[in-house]
């Protein structure tokens, strides 16, 4: 499993202290930028809640697997065709979260916990959060959204103005009884433009809902596991804020809500289909390597201590987690010797060997993991990553063979290019080396650092050849305002 870096945190914004109404009109324009400043600090959280997983000031950490990407991409890919989405345009990102959450923060991201495969117990409770969540980028509600926002404070800001005006006014007839109603006109605006905000976000929730019916009545697919997710997450409504997981803060769940998703959903001739055995199978796969992976050994242990394949997967995982390689190595041979062609258990087997200073190990499970799914670009970094690390069977050649093709069809997958700049260097080529090294800062984000690596490479570089190109773009790359 890599792990990419996470995003940044966002600040929460302090609490303004409310100030009494004076009559002078210095204090009444106080006044009327403090009401305009709460407004927006009252309203941001609700955005970013939509639009990014930092809502509560939490940091985001990223990570990247093969076999979950792979299995939540087919999920959604005829959701996405049922949208009239074009599924190769939409990236979905996994945010190593144990809460339930799902999110888009444009028409090209989608953003779903490891919290959430985890605790959803069926493929169909994954894929209806799906449904609903592509509601949100076919419907264009992120920039309408936007817009709303920009509605209420014109709202807010008319109804402080009218309010600042009859404040002003009474103080200079010297009328106290017209001061206090336009402290109260406004006073009162931010929170009829907040309300004006709700009710339009409770307008897109509901449009969502109605979408994702009809794109799981298209692909012939049952609602009933939206449906069971929402009951349960209006279940949990009923108790302390403290203890609820973000989903309910950003997708709230009235009762009429869950009633009208009810009657839609058994109202579609799929409702009672079930998902299919293999693909529970797969789903229970996946929840039992990220529960390994990203939960507490013990509590891994106690959840999964039977003898099924998703069991045995999770005690491999938290054997080797333990420092437990060579017993690790038996279970996962256990797994391999029950399902041969499943790539992702030869990549564990692998991963095991090459992240415990084996690398000359690691190399046969992975190439036979690179050669069930020769495609996906994780699997070949890590090989290559293990050539390069290997004592015995070091070949640079290969693996820059490696990891181009990988990194061509995962062009994000940042450590690749620190990997082929050092099999770049130990080649002796220098300008290959930098300019690599300047697409992974580049995927990581360090734009400064990318342009400085990439002028550096451009002078080594033959004018117009690939990488002389691949420099050029970097240097002339603008950063979008946001």
């Amino acid at each position: 499993m890599f792990k990419d870096l996470g995003t940044k945190s966002l600040r929460k914004v302090p609490p303004i202290a409310e100030r009494k109404a004076h009559r002078s009109l210095a204090n009444v324009g106080r006044q009327l930028a403090c009401a305009l400043m709460t407004l927006l600090i009252s309203l941001q959280p609700l955005l970013l809640a939509t639009s990014s997983a930092d809502a509560q000031g939490r940091r985001v950490q990223l990570i990247r697997d093969a076999e979950t990407e792979e299995l939540i991409r087919e999920y959604a890919r005829p959701i996405f065709k049922a949208a009239g989405l074009k599924p190769s345009n939409i990236r979905i990102h996994l945010v190593k979260d144990s809460s339930f959450n799902a999110f888009v923060v444009d028409s090209k991201r989608m953003f779903i916990n490891t919290g959430t495969i985890i605790q959803a117990k069926t493929p169909n409770e994954i894929i209806g959060v799906l449904a609903h969540e592509t509601g949100h980028i076919a419907g264009g509600h992120l920039i309408r959204l936007r817009q709303a926002m920009k509605r209420a404070q014109t709202i807010a800001a008319i109804g402080m103005l009218a309010g600042a005006g009859a404040m002003a006014a009474g103080a200079a007839a010297g009328s106290g009884d017209a001061a206090r109603v336009g402290s109260a006109i406004a006073s009162s605006s931010p929170g009829i433009a907040q309300r004006t905000f709700l009710n339009y976000a409770r307008t897109e929730e509901t449009a969502a809902d109605r979408a994702a019916i009809r794109y799981l009545a298209k692909t012939g697919q049952s609602a009933r596991g939206m449906l069971e997710t929402f009951r349960r997450f209006a279940d949990q409504s009923l108790f302390s804020s403290q203890y609820v997981d973000p989903y309910i803060q950003s997708h709230p769940l009235p009762r009429q809500r869950i009633a009208q998703i009810e009657r839609l959903a058994k109202k579609s001739k799929y409702y009672n289909r079930q998902d299919s055995a293999a693909l529970q199978l797969r789903h229970d796969l996946v929840r039992a390597k990220l529960a390994a992976f990203t939960q507490n050994p013990k509590r891994v242990m106690r959840s999964f201590k039977g003898r099924d394949l998703p069991s045995l997967y999770a005690q491999a995982v938290v054997t080797y987690r333990l420092g437990n390689r060579n017993k690790a190595i038996r279970q996962v041979d256990q797994l391999i010797k029950a399902q041969p062609n499943n790539p992702y258990f030869w990549e564990l087997k692998g991963q095991i060997y090459l992240e415990t200073g084996m690398a000359d190990n690691a190399i046969a499970p992975l190439n036979k993991a690179v050669s069930l799914r020769p495609d996906v670009g994780i699997l070949r970094v890590m090989l290559g990553q293990a050539i390069i690390s290997s004592k015995n069977n070091r070949n640079y050649s290969a693996a820059v063979s490696h990891l181009q093709r990988g990194l061509q069809n995962d062009p994000d997958l940042a450590v690749g290019y620190r990997f082929l700049a050092q099999a770049y260097e130990n080649l002796g080529n220098r300008a290959k080396a930098e300019i690599a090294t300047a697409n992974g800062y580049f995927a990581s984000g360090d734009i400064s650092g990318a342009k400085a690596m990439a002028a550096r490479a451009k002078k080594k570089l033959k004018r117009g050849s690939p990488e002389w190109l691949q420099a050029d773009d970097i240097m002339s790359y603008k950063q979008p305002k946001l």
